[in-house]
């Protein structure tokens, strides 16, 4: 069994016991959250929706965190303009309980 799902933006693909890393959700470590289906299959069975009506596929948080640093550097050559940034990504650690 796998369902397309649709968070933060982004679509994913899971299938149950998957852990998956997200954009950040509300929400503390050990909470359960549902997500709205696109895409369900079961073998030959395939329903599609936008979002499919009665199917829902819930997740446990395991982690909320932030990812590795990304360096931002800006320049222009000639004009003695530098900039450097740095970004952490906050993201959430989800394992997919059950799809359906």
């Amino acid at each position: 069994m796998l369902a397309i799902i649709k968070t933060g933006g982004k679509q994913y693909k899971v299938s149950p016991k998957q852990k998956i890393k997200i954009e950040k959700l509300e929400g503390k470590e050990g909470d359960t959250v549902a997500f709205d289906v696109l895409l369900s299959a079961d073998g030959d069975k395939v329903e599609i929706g936008q979002p499919l009506t009665g199917a829902k596929v819930t997740g446990k948080i395991l982690k909320q965190d932030r990812a590795k640093k990304v360096i931002i550097f800006k320049y222009k050559s000639k004009k003695r303009y530098h900039v450097k940034k740095g970004h952490r990504q906050p993201f959430s650690l989800v394992e997919i309980q059950s799809v359906g």
